[in-house]
């Protein structure tokens, strides 16, 4: 892989990341299409620490107000217990809602690791994967949104929804807003979650392939690539989020359907 190919990669993770129609697909088909020779997938973790980088930048707020949340927690001035504090602080909860809802991908990473980087590299599981998506997607024209506050119960929801889609094919924003859409939480509430549930979930894929990756070593060159494709990413990735705010705003997250559904059939053709 080049910087060039590295800069397109890093441009297409960044695009898809957040719109509803798979990174993780649109890479493994991306590969399959230029010919360009598999590289594990450290190349994926690094496109997506830039997509990351993205999110905070977008949410740098919301994550500062989530960090002064959690040191409260040590605070030895407060009188109040947890569960008094819980139930009173609204970013306290959801605070609490995103850790709680970021377990179930931890678990399935872990146990399905192998597996999960297998089908990285199988074009067809991708495909079908990405018609799915479309599925889920298109049905979304059926969701009410109302100001249904998000709860603990329909942040687990949107938890386990975000570990499905580890799957490559599967959308990961799709799917944790979609699930939010059809729990009636209004799509700025269920994007604004599913975007800060984002961050633990890449940050520990990062820093768990980092290990791998200090240990395998990397030829100097390659960190060329990788910084590239990072680059891009973030670049696109900040348009990205700011261009689905837009559309889930306006409840039209079925239209990237067609467009899943479309690219997960040409590639069952063509691939």
């Amino acid at each position: 892989m080049n910087i060039g190919q590295a800069l397109l990669l890093g441009i297409i993770q960044g695009l898809t990341e957040f719109l509803p129609v798979s990174s993780s697909g649109h890479l493994v088909l991306g590969k399959t299409i230029l010919g360009i020779p598999e590289q594990g997938i450290t190349f994926e973790v690094f496109v997506h620490f830039g997509t990351l980088l993205a999110v905070v930048t977008v949410f740098r707020k919301d994550i500062l107000i989530l960090l002064q949340a959690f040191f409260s927690l040590f605070k030895k001035s407060s009188s109040e217990n947890f569960s008094a504090r819980y139930n009173n602080d609204d970013n306290l909860r959801l605070l609490i809602y995103l850790i709680i809802a970021t377990l179930p991908a931890v678990f399935v990473g872990l146990l399905f690791k192998d597996f999960i980087e297998k089908a990285f590299n199988d074009p067809h599981l991708v495909c079908i994967m990405l018609i799915v998506t479309a599925i889920i997607l298109s049905l979304t024209w059926f969701s009410k949104q109302t100001n249904k506050p998000l709860g603990l119960l329909n942040t687990v929801v949107m938890g386990t929804a975000q570990a499905l889609a580890i799957l490559p094919g599967i959308s990961r924003s799709g799917l944790t807003i979609s699930a939010g859409l059809y729990l009636k939480i209004s799509g700025n509430e269920a994007a604004r979650f599913s975007f800060l549930l984002a961050i633990p979930a890449i940050l520990g894929a990062t820093i768990l392939q980092a290990g791998d990756l200090v240990l395998s070593g990397i030829q100097a060159d390659f960190i060329l690539v990788l910084l590239a494709g990072t680059f891009s990413a973030y670049i696109s990735g900040y348009i990205a989020i700011e261009t689905l705010l837009g559309i889930v705003r306006r409840g039209k997250l079925y239209w990237f359907a067609p467009y899943c559904f479309i690219i997960g059939l040409l590639g069952l053709i063509l691939v």
